[in-house]
């Protein structure tokens, strides 16, 4: 297995918080520690192979907002060998809105606590009603090697190699609102490889961000 797809084993300790994401529209916090992020990437890894027959260089069209899930889907997207894209995808992971038009649809809900839709989402499979049944335990039938695809977004192309080692490792609190793909990508593979961990931040005031870094003792990136 590539570096990049065991980003959350060099966890000094994996009890700590990896991901903490707040939603000041809503008052949702939820805080995952390492190990559960992992066993949410597990999971989804299992998700994407048992129910959607990912296999490595398939593509993955992740258009969600920065959230805790969209993180899981990262991870759980290089574990299986996709390739994250914005286009020309096998795959394509929502939020609500449900806008796709690709063969297989993924839809999430982004409610607090990973709720399904109340409805099904006609067209969609609802990730969040089905990914709990699957194994908290991932095992790659096939390991992708370090010079597979990892993303493919406009004109950034990388391998796996390529996209660890082009992040310099941060090992400290970091902060972040809304951003691209990309942004996200990066922001995790230098968490992950500096032991450090992120606080994403939705819907929120100059004020209300500003108390949320002091309390979470966060920095910028």
């Amino acid at each position: 297995m590539t570096a990049l797809a065991g980003l959350l084993g060099g966890i000094a300790d994996p009890a700590q918080p990896f991901l903490t994401y707040y939603d000041c529209a809503s008052g949702e916090r939820i805080e995952l520690s390492a190990v559960t992020t992992a066993n949410w990437v597990a999971k989804t890894a299992n998700f994407l192979i048992d129910e959607l027959d990912a296999e490595p260089g398939c593509r993955v069209r992740l258009d969600l907002p920065s959230h805790w899930e969209s993180f899981v889907w990262i991870l759980s997207a290089w574990s299986v060998g996709a390739v994250l894209t914005d286009h020309d995808a096998d795959i394509a992971v929502v939020g609500p809105s449900l806008e796709a038009d690709e063969k297989i649809r993924v839809a999430l809900s982004l409610k607090p606590l990973g709720l399904r839709f109340d409805s099904p989402p006609q067209g969609f499979i609802d990730y969040n009603a089905e990914v709990l049944g699957h194994s908290d335990h991932f095992q790659p039938f096939d390991p992708p090697s370090g010079d597979a695809p990892a993303i493919d977004l406009g004109d950034v192309i990388q391998n796996r190699d390529e996209l660890f080692a082009s992040v310099e490792p941060v090992g400290r609190r970091v902060l972040l609102e809304s951003g691209t793909l990309l942004r996200d990508c990066t922001a995790l593979v230098a968490a992950g490889r500096g032991g450090g961990s992120l606080v994403i931040v939705a819907h929120a005031s100059t004020v209300q961000r500003d108390k949320i870094a002091a309390d979470e003792r966060t920095y910028g990136l």
